[in-house]
């Protein structure tokens, strides 16, 4: 059995922020339980053509770990070297363990800790268990007929295959959500021909994307400097709460004639506009920045399949659609999204045998989008309602930093064993969440998306500002939680008794 304080589950940006937080705090005893081979997260998993950030790269940073940014948006390449910057300098891969994927969590009442059994039978026991695993890391591929028969190269998004070479070949991409609106103009000029089949078109608007000019990056090196920025970039993005909450004529009569007109400033064929044309209010479903998406479409090698012409079938050579058409496919990209309800990819058990599933039945929950009754010492990175339409997501995270490392203290200073949240401060919270989602565009806009993770609620946003929540993460209401127990003699646990198998150099 591996023995630590805190075991902290995925390596992305949650888990990244999570051990840095936990060493400002002088808590050293801390393991990182990474399922693949490699650390990083998302932006080392996803690695198609044209990945990159659609939030300011200034921004979409870990604060008090800045970088020398190359463009305003960052491309995925340069967020990859960024992540292994910020492992290699904290030291977080000697307290990684990868290829350990955790498949259940089991509170163990009699000592007061978590039990983490992982797909290498290996148990890790931990006093306090931080899942970062990330609220999209779980891709998802529709079950399409005769999907199985198909004789050519599949793949999705989220596991691009580099080695399979696309020029020339007739491509398939099903989907055409974020990832798609990156991939599909920048493999459109080699392929032979791309077929797109857009289940429900996207707003798009104008990407503000530019090259950063030599002095500006030298500017942007001083401290002062470097936060005023981040600072502008924060509040102007945090405006548009405003609209998404508070002002649907600002988003019908401002943010939407400007998505509009930028299809038809892009897109010569008035069919080919109707198309793509959403028929829900912008911000309902995710706003994707693109000055090369809508071009795509005017190349002769490009067809787009609407919901009119979808899939009915998938063949050994390629795929029916409902106007009766047969196309004959060398590869389908499937860029089909992620399961948003699986905030928590493997089975937890918490006290008097409280399960997750089990408390999930109906909807996912959870204080803060941080913790949940019954299942003390255990916090969520990016649960439920915690997402974030209009700003970073990394801000969310550090805010969330504020909760998980105050409750810890507590625990510590407090001499208990574990803090519990109370049922009555959850059910409050959450009322409180979808009262104040009503309002919102997710929930008026007139579409469906990943946000409601197929319940009649919205489960992925955050219905408000992000710094009211950083607030509320900083108010620690000791009256909202029970302390349990009391701590027993802690145990050595170095890295001479806490192996780490297999750590990894980097791959950038």
């Amino acid at each position: 059995m591996i023995e630590t304080t805190v075991a902290i589950v995925g390596s992305g940006f949650g888990g990244q922020c999570m051990a840095i937080s936990l060493r400002k705090m002088g808590l050293d005893d801390f393991l990182l339980l990474e399922r693949r081979e490699f650390m990083g997260g998302t932006w080392k998993q996803n690695q198609y053509p044209g990945a990159a950030v659609d939030v300011q790269s200034l921004l979409y940073s870990i604060a008090g770990e800045p970088w020398d940014w190359s463009q305003i948006f960052a491309p995925g390449d340069e967020l990859r070297t960024y992540t292994d910057h910020v492992i290699r300098k904290h030291g977080l891969r000697e307290r990684t363990k990868t290829h350990c994927n955790v498949e259940k969590a089991t509170w163990v009442e009699s000592e007061h800790r978590w039990h983490l059994k992982t797909s290498s039978g290996e148990t890790v026991a931990a006093r306090f268990v931080v899942n970062a695993s990330g609220p999209l890391s779980q891709p998802v591929i529709p079950e399409f007929k005769g999907a199985g028969s198909f004789q050519g190269k599949t793949f999705h998004t989220n596991a691009w295959d580099h080695s399979y070479d696309l020029r020339g070949k007739r491509v398939a991409i099903i989907g055409s959500g974020a990832s798609a609106a990156q991939v599909i103009p920048t493999i459109a000029p080699e392929v032979g021909h791309l077929h797109v089949f857009q289940r429900s078109p996207h707003w798009v608007l104008p990407r503000p994307d530019r090259v950063l000019s030599r002095w500006e990056r030298a500017l942007l090196k001083f401290r002062p400097i470097n936060k005023l920025a981040r600072y502008a970039f924060y509040w102007g993005l945090e405006t548009r709460v405003i609209a998404f909450k508070y002002s649907p004529w600002l988003l019908k009569n401002v943010m939407q004639r400007i998505a509009t007109k930028h299809i038809r400033n892009q897109v010569k064929d008035p069919e080919l506009q109707k198309k793509l044309t959403p028929d829900f209010v912008i911000g309902c479903k995710r706003i994707l920045m693109s000055n090369t998406y809508y071009p795509t479409f005017n190349r002769p090698n490009v067809t787009l399949h609407d919901k009119h012409d979808g899939i009915v079938e998938i063949t050994p050579t390629g795929i029916k659609t409902a106007q009766g058409h047969t196309l004959d496919v060398d590869c389908i990209v499937y860029s089909t999204g992620y399961d948003a309800s699986q905030a928590v990819p493997y089975e937890v058990e918490g006290r008097e045998g409280q399960t997750l599933s089990g408390f999930w039945r109906d909807y996912m929950r959870a204080y803060l989008g941080i913790t949940l009754p019954k299942m003390p010492n255990l916090f969520l990175i990016m649960g439920p309602n915690t997402g974030i339409g209009h700003t970073s997501a990394i801000f969310i995270i550090e805010s969330q930093m504020e909760y998980i490392t105050r409750a810890i203290r507590k625990v510590l200073k407090k001499g208990a064993a574990a803090v519990d949240v109370k049922p009555e401060a959850e059910a409050a919270w959450t009322t409180h969440v979808h009262e104040e989602m009503k309002p919102t565009v997710w929930a008026t806009g007139g579409c469906t998306s990943w946000y409601k993770g197929g319940s009649d609620k919205v489960l992925a946003m955050y219905p408000g500002f992000s710094f009211v929540y950083r607030l509320k993460c900083r108010m620690f209401k000791d009256a909202d939680h029970v302390f349990l127990g009391k701590a027993q003699a802690p145990g050595k646990t170095s890295s001479s008794n806490n192996p780490i198998s297999n750590p990894q150099e980097s791959a950038a």
